[in-house]
């Protein structure tokens, strides 16, 4: 497939207050390329730019704001001309009921862009006058009234996802306890109470991913009771965090200084999603600040 035709764009507008930030926010977690508030008149210019950039910039997401009466003007004229021009676009139109617009309003205590100086209703009513010819021409309408986060973001990724996009990246860290907890983890697991190859002088430089150290813990009963307990765990939480819509999972295994048993337990971790088909990263944080002779790097 040429590389020009995999350009997709994605024109974001809708009432004010109707959610088009967070399905901007939603959409960059997809692997779009957001830009916010451009104005109309570069809209095509910026089109042809990104659709020769040798599938550098191939999914674009431009979110576009027509509270002022020239950029709607022109934004409704580069509409048609892209129409004419036969430019492929998508067009995202987010809506609200004026009660969960004036809600969030009042919430956030800002005042409507459309009525500076007078009730937040008036504001509304003239906006979706104004609005009515580009909802007309929307691909897809969001109505956010009842929706809680969670929901949008499931719609967002069914009408935009792909199949790498919509994926939750999981990240499983070792790291020694005397170093410190990671501040970013979702799950911490403290593996202290298993064997402790340390103390064999034979393993004590090497790490938990050398086949010795890492049969000397696996053979305990009570690391394989762990493991099996573990596995169950995480492959029942992890589905309901994508669920959820977790974008990112971050499980930090630490032992006392970061270079056995949270090394041994997080590539097993790590096999066990990896062979589940999960996109998921290994990282040991704290290994090499030990006194390591030996060490097997991982697949990643």
């Amino acid at each position: 497939m040429d590389k020009e035709e995999k350009f997709h764009l994605v024109i974001v507008t809708g009432m004010s207050g109707g959610g088009k930030t967070q399905a901007c926010r939603f959409m960059e977690d997809l692997g779009y390329f957001c830009v916010d508030n451009l104005p109309p008149v570069f809209i095509p210019k910026f089109a042809e730019l990104c659709q020769h950039s040798a599938g550098h910039v191939g999914n674009v997401v431009l979110v576009v704001d027509t509270r002022s009466r020239e950029f709607f003007d022109t934004f409704v004229h580069v509409l048609e001309d892209m129409d004419k021009d036969d430019q492929p676009y998508e067009m995202l139109f987010m809506d609200a009921s004026d009660a969960s617009i004036i809600r969030r309003y009042k919430e956030t205590r800002r005042r409507h862009p459309m009525a500076p100086t007078s009730r937040i209703s008036e504001g509304i009513a003239k906006e979706r006058e104004r609005l009515a010819q580009v909802r007309s021409k929307a691909t897809y309408i969001i109505d956010t009234s009842e929706l809680k986060k969670v929901d949008l973001k499931e719609k967002i990724v069914r009408l935009f996802g792909t199949s790498d996009g919509e994926k939750m990246n999981i990240n499983v860290l070792s790291f020694g306890f005397k170093f410190g907890m990671p501040l970013d983890a979702d799950m911490v697991l403290d593996v202290r109470f298993l064997p402790n190859p340390f103390y064999i002088e034979s393993m004590r430089h090497k790490s938990g991913a050398v086949p010795e150290v890492a049969e000397y813990i696996a053979k305990w009963p009570v690391t394989r009771e762990f493991e099996e307990k573990l596995d169950a765990m995480v492959e029942f939480l992890v589905p309901q965090y994508i669920k959820e819509g977790k974008s990112q999972f971050v499980i930090a295994i630490g032992c006392t200084g970061g270079m056995h048993r949270s090394v041994y337990i997080a590539k097993h971790v790590f096999d066990l999603l990896s062979a589940r088909g999960y996109q998921v990263n290994l990282e040991h944080r704290d290994l090499m600040k030990n006194d390591v002779w030996e060490h097997v790097r991982e697949e990643r």
